[in-house]
This record gives C-alpha cells, sequence and structure tokens, in this order.
C-alpha cells in the first residue's frame, strides 16, 4: 500500500501541459520567423550539424525531471509488512437511498447530496469502527463491505448516484435484508443506519425482515432527509433544470419525506430517528448514540512499517535534468550514421 506525505505538491504537476503549450508555440513562431528570412532547404544547408529532433528530446527530459522531482517532493510512502492488529469499535453499515426521489431539493442542495454529506461527517466523527455502505433503490446492492478504510469509504459514496441502480422505486426492506448478511460471524455490536426520505414502495414485509435484522443484533437508525412539504423532482441536463418528473397523467410528482416510517422502523429496530435537516446537530446526536453503545474487539488487517521512498524519484529527477544539461541541439555523430529520425540529406 502506497500513502502520499504532501499530496499538495501534485499541483506543480500542472506546470508540465503549460510548458508543453508553449513549446509548440514557440516552435511555430520559430519556424514562420525562419521563412520570413530564408529558405528551410538552404537553412539546413547552412547549419548541417543542427539537430531536428534534439529540442524536442531535451523538453521531454526536462518534463521528466520535473515529473520526478514533483512526486519526491510528495514523498511516497509504501507499507512493507501486512499484520493483524485487534481493535475495539462497532459494525456500522450505512444504506443510502439512491432513489429518483432523492434528487428533489426541498432541502438544499438536494436530498441525496444532502444524505452523502451526513454520513461523511459521521464517517469523521470514527475511530475504529468498521464501516460499509449499501445502496438501494427497488433493489438493494453491495457498495463497500465492512473496512476501517475510511478514505476508500468517502471515495466511493461520493460517487453514489440515482443512476446507479436501474431499479427504481424504493424498498427499504431489501436494504434491511442485505445489511443482515453484511456483517461479519463475530460478536460484534451492529449498528444499521438508513438514510432516506422514507419513501416505501417495498413488495416484502419490511416488519419481518426488521426482526431478523434485531435478531441478529442489529440496531437500526434511521436518518431523514427532505421535508414534510416535499417537492417535485428536477429532470436536469448538463445541470440545468429541463422539466420535472411527472406521473401517468401528466401531473407532477410531489415527493415528500415521510417522517412516520422512518421513526417506525427505528422503534422497531432498537434505534432512534434523526431529521437530517440540522447536519451538526444530526452528526453530534448520532455521535452521542454511538459512544453508548459498548465496543466490541476485532481483528483488522492494515499495512505497517511505511519506508520513505523519495529517494528514487529524487535520483531519477536529477538523472534527467542531468541529461537534459548535457544533450546538445547538434547531432549527435553515432546516431547520425544510423540516421533514425532521417536528418540524412536525401
Amino acid at each position: 500500500m502506497i500513502q502520499l506525505d504532501e499530496k499538495t505538491y501534485l499541483y506543480l504537476l500542472f506546470i508540465i501541459p503549460v510548458m508543453i503549450v508553449l513549446f509548440v508555440l514557440f516552435q511555430i513562431w520559430k519556424r514562420r520567423t525562419q521563412k520570413k528570412f530564408s529558405d528551410l532547404t538552404l537553412l539546413k544547408r547552412l547549419t548541417p550539424e543542427r539537430s531536428t529532433f534534439k529540442s524536442t528530446l531535451k523538453l521531454v527530459l526536462l518534463l521528466l525531471g520535473i515529473t520526478f522531482l514533483t512526486l519526491a517532493l510528495v514523498n511516497p510512502k509504501m507499507g512493507t509488512k501486512l499484520e493483524t492488529v485487534k481493535r475495539e469499535g462497532l459494525d456500522i453499515v450505512f444504506a443510502v437511498d439512491v432513489s429518483k426521489s432523492m434528487l428533489a431539493e426541498d432541502i438544499a442542495p438536494n436530498r441525496l447530496d444532502k444524505a452523502k454529506r451526513l454520513v461523511s461527517e459521521i464517517i469523521n466523527q470514527l475511530a475504529s469502527d468498521r464501516i460499509g455502505i449499501i445502496a438501494y433503490a427497488g433493489q438493494a446492492y453491495p457498495q463497500l463491505p465492512l473496512t476501517t478504510d475510511y478514505g476508500a469509504a468517502k471515495m466511493f459514496l461520493q460517487n453514489m448516484n440515482t443512476d446507479m441502480l436501474s431499479s427504481q422505486g424504493t424498498a427499504i426492506d431489501q436494504a434491511v435484508k442485505l445489511a443482515t448478511n453484511y456483517y461479519d460471524d463475530g460478536e460484534t455490536n451492529r449498528v444499521l443506519f438508513i438514510i432516506s426520505d422514507g419513501e416505501d414502495h417495498s413488495e416484502g414485509d419490511i416488519s419481518q425482515s426488521i426482526e431478523e435484522a434485531t435478531d441478529e443484533n442489529i440496531r437500526i437508525f434511521t436518518i431523514g432527509v427532505g421535508s414534510t412539504k416535499g417537492g417535485p423532482i428536477p429532470i436536469k441536463k448538463n445541470g440545468v433544470v429541463e422539466s420535472f418528473l411527472r406521473d401517468r397523467e401528466g401531473e407532477v410528482v410531489i415527493t415528500k419525506m415521510n417522517e412516520q416510517t422512518l421513526q417506525d422502523i427505528a422503534n422497531d429496530g432498537n434505534g432512534e430517528y434523526i431529521n437530517g435537516e440540522n447536519t451538526e446537530q444530526a452528526v453530534a446526536f448520532i455521535r452521542d448514540q454511538l459512544n453508548r453503545i459498548d465496543k466490541t474487539e476485532f481483528e483488522a488487517k492494515q499495512f505497517a512499517e511505511f519506508k520513505d521512498q523519495f529517494q528514487w524519484f529524487l535520483g531519477a529527477g536529477l538523472l534527467f535534468i542531468f541529461l537534459d544539461i548535457f544533450v546538445l541541439d547538434r547531432k549527435t555523430k553515432w546516431l547520425k550514421k544510423l540516421n533514425l529520425f532521417n536528418e540524412k540529406e536525401q
């Protein structure tokens, strides 16, 4: 596994495309200027030792030098050993509603973005707990298995959208069923967060799914996103609202948050319902609730003994800079004999 110490220095790599553009513009200007003062064929006869490709080679060497020196500043570190460590924490699964109703903008910026922000802020409050992510609409699908890699969890979370699942609707019972089989077989304390607007189009018996979950020692918390007043579901193209979702009669669909459904699920699941409108208050309440739950010990594998690798990139960068300095614009004799770049006069 690789870690990057100073990621900020990666912005220096933007110098590379700028230098390439400037080089191309300079070559165009130079060629046009030469045409004004002399014929190109005559110019080649006057400067027979001048290479036509060395300038490009020098640029490539310089860019490689800059790239490797930048990576040296970033200081990549490589984990050299995978070890098993014991931790105390909870197994937490987030089931995020990605149905079309989550696009409603009755809560800024929209329900889905609000849900992702809530989950991200909750993750920021965790220390050694394992987390997993489920996406659900008409069906539920696993997105991330239980892990202590919070960075990966946030990456998966941000990539979630309402187009990722083909089956539409909101089947909360499917999310609960999947979560029941999501945890390890160990005796860990388990928590399931359902983040949704509460609309439920389940065909199955959600009460039975909740009962099976509680039998597996899973506490179910629900977080409501949206407003009871509701709002339309926008249909956008390139970020611009073109119309709103309509029903079969042509009427604009108004989706409303169903707090009662979420409260019932939380009550039956031995958990709590949290209104997610105020992110700070919701996260603080959840943090307090999680702190009250006893932590259990589990094993987790992680990379250890990370060692600096900057010296390899520094050496390569200095080598390319050194080569760039000593590569001259005139032709190299042995390369001239090989005529690799067809530079000999015909």
